[in-house]
Formats: C-alpha cells, structure tokens, sequence
C-alpha cells in the first residue's frame, strides 16, 4: 500500500485501545481523512501533541483498507494552545471544526480547507470577536458548498432588494410577495452585516451594535443548521454576541 503527504487540520480525535487514537483530519488534497495515529498517548510520542484538534500538520500516513496510518506529522500551525485558553475562541472553534466534518462527509475542496485554516489562525490571535470569526467562517462555508444565502435580491423571484424578511428555508432574504405568512423579519442593519461578514469587511463587523450582531450571529446559525439538516451541537455553548457587548 502507498504512502502519501499531505497538508491537514485536526477535526476531532478519538481513543483506541490504550496508547492509539484515531484522528479525523481536514486535508487540502484528499478531503476528509480518519487514520490511526498509533502510541501517540504514550508520553514518549514524538507527534501527539501535534494532532489534536485546532492544529494543522504536515502529515505522511500509509494508505489502508478502512482507515490510514499516520506515520509522521509536522507542525505547520500550533493554533490548540492560544484557543484552548479561551472559552469565547474555544467554543467558537469547536463549532466551526464540526461544521467542516459535518459539510465534509464526501470529498472537500482545498478552499474549505484554506477557510478553516485562516479562521482557526485569526480565533488564535485574537484578531476579531470570536463569535464573528465563527459567523464568517459558517456563511463563507455554505458559500463555498454550494448554498450562498440571497442577502440581496429575493431567493425566489429574484426581485431586487433589500428586502426585509430572511428564512433559512427560503435561501435568505425574500420580498414582501414571496414570503410566507409568519416568515421572520431583518432589518437592514443585520442584513448589511451579514454582507460583512460574507465579504470580509472587518472594519464594519468590528463597529457594529451588539444588538446587530446578535441578529446577525441567529440568523447565521439557523440558515447553517437548516442546510445541514442538523444542529451544530458546539453552537450551543458559544458565547451570545449580546452578553459580549454588555461586559
């Protein structure tokens, strides 16, 4: 069986037997990989500490019948430590790593992968507020895997906006015509950070109300686990933009 390289970061592990974990990895190149990192719990291993979740690795695995073999791994981003240390950067990338082994059951794209990285390297420096990192990276993934939500003309018709009601279930916001009775409300302060945030402009992520940034960081997470078709179980721990604000 072949050896192969490739550049990773470390979704989730899991225990196997007394000294092994089994390790769910993020590739650039061959999508979402599961291998057996063997004696990595013993102390004396050269490469534990570098496949625990939040880090990326350069890792050689030798390719097996069900799952891989990790052979060595290079530390290419230690972002574990400076998450670990924060419940808000922790939270946050606890639930944006189970949102990419959720989008990433079949194959990835090397773009996905280079999202996760740069949003797991900004929660560690501590570049933005933690729960906007998250929201970045949760709309910018659904772009990337094909469900861009419509934050400017109606998902439906296609009439020009900005309109003011927004469903996951209706691909985002939609006109007054379109929208079912009941269907929930944004104003356009929220809608306008949601573009923001799905465009990268920090400078208007970072001065928004808090109240906007609670309906935006809702919105974000309801239109994520609607397409999923699940919860994003981690979201349920991660700091409200409000309770921020009001510190």
């Amino acid at each position: 069986m072949p050896t192969y390289r490739d550049e990773a970061v470390i979704l989730r592990t899991h225990k196997l037997g007394e000294a092994d974990r089994i390790v769910t990895m993020l590739s650039r190149r061959n999508g979402k990989i599961r291998a057996v990192a063997k004696g990595v719990r013993r102390t004396s291993s050269k490469f534990g500490s570098r496949l625990e979740p939040f880090m990326v690795a350069d890792v050689q695995m030798y390719k097996g019948r069900s799952l891989d073999i990790v052979q060595q791994a290079e530390s290419l981003g230690a972002y574990g430590a400076d998450i670990a240390v924060d419940y808000e950067r922790f939270t946050a990338a606890s639930a944006m790593v189970e949102t990419a082994d959720r989008l990433n059951e079949a194959e990835a794209t090397a773009e996905q992968y280079l999202l996760l990285v740069g949003g797991l390297r900004s929660l560690s420096r501590g570049e933005h507020a933690a729960r906007s990192i998250l929201d970045s990276y949760l709309l910018r993934v659904m772009a990337l895997s094909g469900w861009a939500p419509a934050l400017d003309d109606c998902a439906r018709c296609g009439a020009p906006g900005p309109h003011r009601h927004f469903g996951a279930q209706l691909g985002g916001s939609v006109c007054d015509a379109c929208a079912p009775a009941g269907s929930p409300r944004i104003s356009s302060s929220s809608l306008a950070l949601l573009r923001a945030l799905i465009g990268g402009d920090w400078t208007m992520v970072d001065a928004a109300a808090p109240a906007d940034m609670a309906a935006a960081s809702g919105t974000v997470a309801a239109y994520a686990q609607w397409h999923l078709e699940r919860g994003i179980r981690s979201l349920e721990h991660v700091t409200h933009p409000s309770s921020i604000g009001a510190r």
